[in-house]
């Protein structure tokens, strides 16, 4: 089982989002997870409406901290925006997505984030197959 964990500050907007593109678009064998350096809580209800808007419900969909994903080594971390806010994870690979906390954008710029995780989630999943 290849493991990707998405990794931003409050895990209620763009991490969620990213594991639930991962949860749509990733093979079998391919677990995804979310987590919070600090983690809010709840999920963004924007985050939850811009991805029923693409018939995705992030229902099941909860805020978690770090200490609640499995342990063990990881493919990919990719973390988003945490910086210094997120601590070391085992990973084969580590990457930083450099994407804007959309928590206070319009409902067409939430969107438009979304979208934009979905592309970076398929890419992703595109690299882990070939990795060994």
């Amino acid at each position: 089982m290849k493991k990707i964990l998405f990794v931003c500050v409050e895990n209620s907007n763009r991490s969620q989002m990213a594991e639930a593109f991962a949860h749509i678009h990733a093979p079998v064998g391919v677990e995804a997870y979310s987590a919070g350096s600090r983690p809010l809580g709840k999920v963004n209800p924007k985050a939850v409406a811009a991805m029923s808007a693409i018939h995705y419900d992030m229902a099941a969909h909860r805020s978690k901290s770090l200490e609640e994903i499995p342990e063990g080594l990881f493919e990919y971390v990719v973390s988003m925006g945490c910086g210094e806010d997120c601590p070391h994870v085992p990973a084969k690979v580590r990457e930083d997505w450099l994407i804007p906390d959309p928590k206070h954008l319009s409902e067409k710029e939430f969107g438009i984030i979304r979208d934009y995780i979905g592309i970076k989630v398929r890419e992703l999943l595109q690299k882990l197959e070939t990795l060994e």
